[in-house]
């Protein structure tokens, strides 16, 4: 037999539905449906079993001990919003300052886009070209040597090798900017060690 029907009794509580009060035989136990022996709430008069059982199937009648049942806790409800704290702040690194380029001033000069590599292709158009930047450029001070490569890195440029840095100071404050058959100038100082050993490259 089942332990939920062992007991000679088994009484059911509802205030609002109707039900017979008298006594049934359910798997061999007596089980007795009446009103609580404390009940004192309006008569109502009595239903059939199959009402009763449907109802306590649906849970519209519910047991003495279910009834007396603890409610469940409530649910924790979240703090607001703008009482929650905040994220941590991301640390940005500092960004990398720029490092100026210094400029160490030389004899040497280098021009720029005064050239094409067609200008050196002719040998009487390149000692034409060669004389007369000797003439311009001895203008800014005693101008010791003057290179223009027709090859390799340094083609299309002009170097002018000064006595002095201050006379390649004024050469290219001179040429710095000024336009030769619709190019603009460029002019900067140039490493002395690399002069000398002939390398040109940038």
């Amino acid at each position: 037999k089942f332990n939920a029907f062992s007991a000679s009794s088994f009484v059911l509580n509802s205030t609002n539905a109707n039900f017979p009060l008298t006594r049934h035989d359910t798997m061999g136990a007596s089980l007795r449906v009446g009103r609580p022996s404390k009940y004192t709430g309006p008569h109502t008069p009595h239903g059939n079993w199959e009402d009763i059982l449907a109802k306590f199937m649906s849970g519209e009648l519910q047991l003495n001990n279910a009834a007396s049942a603890p409610a469940p806790p409530a649910a924790i409800a979240a703090p607001p919003m703008a009482q929650m704290p905040a994220a941590p702040a991301m640390m940005m690194a500092p960004a990398a300052a720029a490092v100026p380029v210094t400029i160490v001033p030389t004899r040497v000069v280098e021009l720029k886009q005064m050239l094409t590599q067609q200008d050196l292709e002719d040998d009487e158009e390149y000692n034409d070209i060669l004389e007369d930047t000797r003439d311009e450029c001895s203008s800014f001070g005693t101008l010791k040597n003057i290179v223009i490569p027709r090859t390799g890195p340094g083609a299309t440029k002009i170097f002018l090798e000064y006595l002095s840095v201050e006379d390649a100071g004024k050469a290219i404050a001179g040429l710095k900017g000024r336009t030769f058959d619709g190019r603009q100038v460029g002019a900067t100082y140039f490493d002395e060690i690399e002069f000398a050993n002939e390398d040109y490259s940038d």
